[in-house]
Parts: C-alpha cells; structure tokens; sequence
C-alpha cells in the first residue's frame, strides 16, 4: 500500500510530459501517433513514451 503514494505523483509526472511534447511537436508542423509512422511521413520527435510525432 506504501508503493501507491510513489507511484501517484510519477504518474502525474508522465501525464504533465506527454501534454507538452505533443504541443511542441504541432509547432514543428507535425502530429502524434501511436507506433510509427507511416509510409509518406517521417518522425521528428517523440510525444510520449508510445507515440512519435510525425511529419509529412
């Protein structure tokens, strides 16, 4: 029961990071995805641990 007050605010910590990538990645002229991209686009970054920002 003592893990849970660790594991509360390192959650918070990853929820706060994943909202701030995804805005730098829109100024770059990209979007978030889960995985990889695609055929016609390249990554340019990372949103969060599971998604990559991509760019056409």
């Amino acid at each position: 029961m003592k893990i849970l007050f660790l594991l509360f605010p390192l959650l918070l910590l990853l929820v706060q990071g994943a909202a701030g990538n995804e805005r730098a990645c829109r100024r770059r002229g990209g979007f978030c995805t889960f995985g990889g991209c695609r055929y016609p686009t390249t990554p340019v970054g990372r949103c969060s641990t599971f998604k990559v920002c991509c760019k056409r």
